[in-house]
């Protein structure tokens, strides 16, 4: 009669959780269909993204949006999804929320066909139960007007040459760091990011040295980055820089190179070894200049290691102030700013032009090692920098020689009267210890 009885009231029991179950069943398939139609009507495109760059999620809008299936969508890598061009102008900010950050900002995406919209996207990390980040939501809004619109019918043929065009420099870029590196293209972006976050480049340096028989060493050095399995693989130094560049993780990796010198400034400041005067020079990508995030960045890198900005120098490409003069205009504003100084390196080598640096507040113009290669060979070329020595001094900017080679090379430019020089004939490049 006990047993009975307990049996009795296990299946009441039973009959109670399958009755709880069975409500929770119902309330679950009200969810799912308000979810469903959350999911088909929302006009909100909704993406989430793993730490890993893949998609595990969307919405009928972020599929439409895109012209894409599901299966086009699903579990595949967010820079396929969108494209290489596309995604270049957001890795940086996909890869900020993959550590962390939250985001708002506006894009602009050219469809197809030409149509040009404007996009509010916004990031939200999502955090597991210990605090680390597994991913985030992409959530964009067409904040676009109808008179905003404007649709060109591309030139097929046209269309069609740049787009084999990239794909074809894509797949250049993907085989050469497969043969340096090794690792598949589909990780790559969060290989490199990988490396910047966890330290795996080395940074070395090198002297600039005055040419004048009486001065003393000036103490300025070029700042010079490696990754380090490129050391252990035996790969041509800065194989990586092609495949940072197309992911656009080059905006990280100048911030990573200005954090750890100015580190071991701070560290030599305390210890008493810094040398009075001393400056670094640190060649900034394109992408870095034309990131309006980066000044402030600069300057609460200085404030935080209490440095004074007159340690870096910063180095434009020559090339890119021919091709962006408002957006070089800016940065070095930005910079000279938090007190840092400019050079302009590679000048010379698509030809001499003085009008391009009127306006520019630069301290330093670094000549080409091209130029400086053929002043024995070529009259021309030591014509090129005799000129450049003239202008410079009416224009109170410090010359400085790349990649000088020998004792000859050195006396011949300090016959002409160049301020600095580097290269393999000054000094190898050392380890910069941090």
């Amino acid at each position: 009669m006990r047993r009975t009885a307990q049996l009795s009231s296990v299946k009441d029991k039973l009959e109670h959780i399958k009755h709880l179950h069975e409500q929770d069943e119902q309330s679950l398939a009200t969810v799912m269909s308000r979810l469903r139609l959350m999911d088909e009507t929302l006009p909100t495109m909704v993406a989430l993204i793993d730490s890993d760059g893949l998609c595990r999620y969307h919405n009928r809008a972020f599929r439409n949006w895109l012209g894409l299936s599901s299966e086009q969508v699903n579990g595949r890598y967010l820079r396929d999804i969108l494209g290489s061009r596309v995604y270049a102008k957001l890795a940086t900010a996909v890869l900020q929320s993959l550590d962390g950050q939250a985001l708002n900002y506006e894009h602009t995406y050219t469809m197809p066909d030409g149509a040009v919209y404007r996009l509010l996207v916004e990031h939200i990390p999502q955090l597991d139960g210990k605090g680390k980040v597994t991913g985030f939501y992409m959530l964009a809004n067409d904040l676009t007007g109808r008179g905003d619109v404007h649709a060109t019918v591309p030139d097929v043929a046209d269309s069609a040459a740049a787009q084999s065009g990239q794909a074809d420099q894509d797949l250049f870029i993907d085989s050469l760091y497969q043969q340096v590196s090794g690792h598949e293209d589909g990780n790559a972006g969060k290989r490199i990011f990988s490396a910047i976050k966890n330290g795996e480049f080395s940074l070395f340096c090198q002297l600039i040295t005055p040419l004048e028989t009486d001065s003393v060493e000036s103490g300025y050095y070029e700042i010079l980055i490696r990754l380090k399995e490129e050391e252990q693989n035996m790969t041509p130094p800065g194989a990586f820089f092609p495949l940072a560049e197309k992911h656009g993780l080059m905006p990280y990796l100048d911030r990573w190179v200005v954090q750890h010198v100015l580190q071991r400034a701070a560290l030599q400041n305390q210890q008493g070894t810094q040398r009075q005067g001393s400056m670094f020079f640190i060649n900034v990508a394109r992408d870095t200049i034309r990131d309006p995030e980066f000044p402030a960045f600069l300057a609460a890198a200085l404030q935080k290691y209490g440095v004074a900005g007159n340690v870096l120098c910063f180095e434009v490409p020559d090339a890119e102030l021919a091709s962006a003069s408002a957006a070089v205009a800016e940065f070095v504003r930005q910079v000279r700013g938090c007190g840092c100084r400019v050079a302009l390196s590679g000048f010379g080598r698509y030809g001499i032009s003085f009008n391009l640096i009127r306006g520019f507040q630069i301290d330093f113009l670094k000549i080409d090692g091209s130029i400086i290669f053929d002043i024995f060979r070529d009259p021309v070329a030591l014509a090129k920098i005799v000129a450049i020595d003239r202008v410079t001094k009416k224009i109170g900017v410090k010359t400085i020689a790349e990649m000088v080679e020998g004792e000859e090379t050195i006396a011949k430019l300090r016959e002409v009267g160049i301020d600095f020089a580097q290269g393999f004939g000054i000094s190898q490049p050392q380890s910069f210890i941090e």
